[in-house]
């Protein structure tokens, strides 16, 4: 899917994420403005049970990239990575004396907006001559 705005952008959308958005936020915090590559190597050592699905997404960014938009895949970064509020299922469990207490389980939709940089600069080391 390309974004109309910028025409050098490819997005991945994964919904009903069985997290809530707190905890992905938490990890996309990590890996905005990063190259793909090492964002997918970053969640791959990541301890957190939801760094599974956000990789996934990345990925299925990074394919509809390659195949759909033939970017090269080595240029790509994470222009845009967030998450929202999908679905709460609601349970309940039983306390003492005959009462309630509520569960939440939130759910998540998590987007993930890929771009090709162009520009590269090459770092040059040493003086400033």
């Amino acid at each position: 899917m390309v974004n109309n705005k910028d025409k050098n952008t490819v997005k991945a959308v994964n919904k009903n994420v069985r997290s809530s958005p707190r905890k992905v936020n938490n990890l996309l915090k990590n890996i905005r403005g990063k190259k793909a590559d090492i964002a997918i190597r970053n969640l791959s050592f990541a301890r957190q049970r939801v760094a599974f699905e956000i990789k996934k997404t990345l990925q299925s960014a990074i394919a509809n990239a390659e195949n759909n938009q033939q970017y090269d895949i080595d240029n790509l970064y994470i222009k845009e990575a967030y998450v929202g509020k999908s679905i709460v299922l609601k349970r309940f469990r039983a306390r003492a004396k005959g009462r309630a207490s509520g569960i939440k389980k939130p759910y998540s939709n998590l987007t993930i907006i890929l771009s090709e940089n162009l520009n590269q600069k090459k770092e040059i080391h040493g003086t400033k001559s």
